[in-house]
């Protein structure tokens, strides 16, 4: 399954009243791994940062009147998530967002038409109901560092979200050993492996090992009362 971990920054809280993305953060899973590709942009919005966002995120209006608008990157953010299951915090906040964008540049598509969203907030209400679920009180229960989150980033964020979400989750699903990671294969590829070419040695304990062992065994016999595994089974 191919997701993309989203996020997204804004000029305030109410596209319908005209505030704007300022930053988007997606990263590409597929399979419950990492990919490597990434989605990580600013973007100049048609009106200035609420006070209150600005305390959130830190995104100045100087830094973004020199970032492009968001006309200029919606080709490159539609081939990123489309067909994709989008994995968002609080879902319905970013997609309005998003959809408010496409609506200003007149766009056929909405984010419904382009790929699914799978929402984590309620999926962890569910999970822990009465407790806090923001994505810092579910960093902080999965154990997933976010000490470097002085603000709020969408690409970090996205990164959290991620980490939480592999643990609420289940955890890594697929485990591989080292080799297999860096010989770019998994544990599940479907290969026989082949045996060693040689001939197999067999080292046999020495009299003296032969020895200290039975000295174990006795103390075990001991305190087992006579129920030392190693003697039962051989």
């Amino acid at each position: 399954m191919r997701q993309i971990i989203f996020d997204t920054e804004t000029t305030g809280l109410d596209p319908a009243q005209g505030h704007c993305i300022i930053e988007i953060g997606a990263i590409e899973v597929i399979n419950r791994r990492k990919t490597g590709r990434t989605f990580h942009k600013y973007c100049k919005p048609n009106r200035v940062v609420d006070p209150e966002a600005l305390a959130v995120h830190g995104i100045t209006n100087e830094f973004l009147s020199t970032q492009p608008p968001f006309v200029e990157l919606v080709d490159e953010l539609i081939e990123f998530i489309k067909d994709a299951e989008l994995v968002i915090h609080n879902a319905p906040f970013d997609v309005a967002f998003i959809n408010e964008e496409l609506k200003r540049l007149n766009h056929s598509h909405t984010v419904a038409d382009l790929c699914m969203v799978l929402d984590t907030l309620p999926m962890a209400r569910s999970k822990y109901p009465g407790q806090r679920n923001s994505l810092d009180a579910l960093c902080k229960r999965f154990g997933v560092d976010n000490s470097g989150r002085e603000y709020h980033g969408a690409l970090l964020d996205a990164q959290l979200l991620l980490d939480v979400y592999l643990a609420m989750t289940g955890g890594q699903s697929i485990m591989s050993l080292d080799h297999a990671i860096h010989n770019g294969t998994s544990s599940t590829d479907n290969k026989a492996w082949s045996r060693p070419v040689g001939v197999l040695s067999v080292l046999q304990a020495t009299s003296d090992e032969v020895t200290q062992h039975e000295k174990i065994l006795a103390v075990l016999d001991k305190v087992s009362g006579g129920k030392t595994v190693w003697r039962m089974l051989s």
